[in-house]
């Protein structure tokens, strides 16, 4: 099918989604970080909006992607953990990669005359011995650069080895430059066409454990400071973020020299919560991290920004948004008229909503109806003995949970030892109210389980 001709504007802008390895809220001082300044990124918040009620529909990686990619819960296309071997992904009881059938953002967005690319990480199929992965194609790139854990991993990124490997393969650049690397790549593929719009999913590795900083990032973080001590992990983690940061601003500047700040929106997220959490400064103060379904382990740092369009230093503290919002959110704001009518359609079952009015919004406004009666929902960990949890035992959460209005409930699969928790009151998850609230439990218990087995196919008894 030929594409409908698009020339790109500030209503059909390029879109860069960049998305970043488990960064937690306190990563980023625009969101009461300390632990390492962030000036780019804070300067991108101030420029743009951002909202403090995002979530990953996953406390882990692959779970995450695959509805950021489809707008549907990742469990509706056997995706509940990350995808390693056939035999992990089996005792998982998942699938081996994200079917090519499934709804899919660059399809759909090549369908209205979008070009589109793929750089960085995947994670959605391919690697280990994963061999019949599909191809990026299938899921409607037109270019992609992936890692090792890709149905095409490109050589500069790696082909043999994981990216957290101290071994290099000949071509490879080394994990302390591959956000520099990939910074380079969105440039290049924007500017081989800059009167058509492109969408890219610019995926990084960072700030994913192992933290590999080069020598000379290591040494910029440490001048002035005496005496001389052994280097942490906390100080490697400093060096990857300060990086991180940089390349972002170095972004954002080229996109600006190449006039086309107008024209692009940027998308900024975390795939899921941090670890290590550094006795959760990483999240902000709030419970939980990474494999959890604690605040910690879903709420991340969103951020948009296209000068002249999204409101300059706009923060949402209201609005309620998860990755699964994403794909139709952007139909709408970047589809016009075609994407509309896509999403009035609906064909593909999309479990997202449409947010787009909240990005052109100068202040959050009134919580209308329709946010407060939204129920959002989380899996993991159905089977304990395949899935990994935090170690530290104040963040191991229970395997469903379910956030309405300010409301968030947490059972396991059997509806059992519930928490409940009063978000607006209590956003560090310190008071559970189940036994207060029992008719509230029993009522979103009864909400969450349907959802359960509905999108994971459970036999009623």
């Amino acid at each position: 099918m030929t594409s409908p001709a698009l020339t790109v504007s500030p209503a059909h802008p390029h879109i860069i989604v960049i998305v970043v390895d488990d960064m937690g809220l306190g990563d980023l001082g625009c969101y009461g970080g300390k632990i390492q300044p962030t000036p780019a990124l804070d300067q991108l918040a101030s420029e743009g909006k951002r909202w403090t009620q995002f979530y990953s529909a996953s406390c882990i990686c692959s779970p995450s992607r695959a509805a950021l990619v489809t707008g549907r819960y990742p469990g509706r296309h056997k995706i509940t953990s990350y995808l390693q071997t056939r035999a992990g992904n089996k005792a998982c009881g998942q699938a081996d990669f994200l079917s090519p059938t499934a709804p899919s953002m660059a399809r759909i967005f090549k369908s209205i005359g979008y070009r589109t690319c793929h750089l960085g990480k995947w994670h959605l199929g391919g690697g280990r011995d994963v061999t019949n992965a599909p191809k990026f194609a299938a899921y409607g790139y037109d270019h992609a650069q992936g890692t090792w854990e890709s149905p095409e991993p490109a050589t500069p990124l790696g082909k043999q080895y994981p990216p957290w490997s101290e071994q290099l393969e000949p071509g490879q650049v080394h994990r302390s430059r591959r956000t520099h690397w990939l910074v380079d790549q969105t440039m290049e593929f924007l500017k081989k066409d800059p009167q058509q719009p492109a969408l890219i999913t610019l995926w990084l590795d960072d700030v994913h454990v192992p933290f590999r900083p080069s020598q000379e990032q290591l040494s910029a973080l440490q001048q002035g400071a005496t005496p001389a001590r052994e280097v942490t992990e906390r100080d490697r983690y400093r060096a990857v973020m300060a990086n991180l940061d940089q390349q972002m601003g170095r972004l954002i500047e080229a996109i600006r020299q190449n006039s086309m700040a107008e024209k692009t929106l940027v998308v900024f997220m975390g795939d899921n919560g941090p670890l290590p959490t550094f006795d959760q400064e990483r999240t902000g103060g709030l419970r939980g991290s990474k494999l959890s379904l604690y605040e910690g382990g879903i709420r991340v740092p969103f951020i948009v920004w296209q000068p002249g369009r999204i409101p300059a230093g706009a923060v949402d503290d209201r609005t309620v948004l998860t990755s699964l919002d994403l794909l139709p959110t952007l139909l709408a704001y970047a589809g016009g008229s075609t994407g509309e009518q896509l999403l009035a359609s609906n064909s593909w079952k999309l479990d997202g909503h449409n947010c787009s009015g909240s990005f052109t919004q100068a202040t959050a406004g009134p919580v209308i109806e329709e946010q407060q009666l939204r129920a959002d929902f989380w899996e993991y960990g159905r089977k304990s003995e395949a899935f990994a949890f935090p170690k530290d035992a104040a963040n191991r959460s229970p395997f469903l949970a379910m956030r309405e209005g300010p409301w968030k409930l947490l059972v396991d699969h059997e509806g059992q030892h519930a928490e409940l928790y009063q978000l607006e009151l209590d956003p560090q998850e310190t008071t559970n109210r189940a036994s207060a609230d029992q008719a509230r439990v029993a009522a979103m218990t009864r909400r969450l389980l349907t959802w359960y087995k509905d999108v994971y196919q459970v036999p009623t008894p």
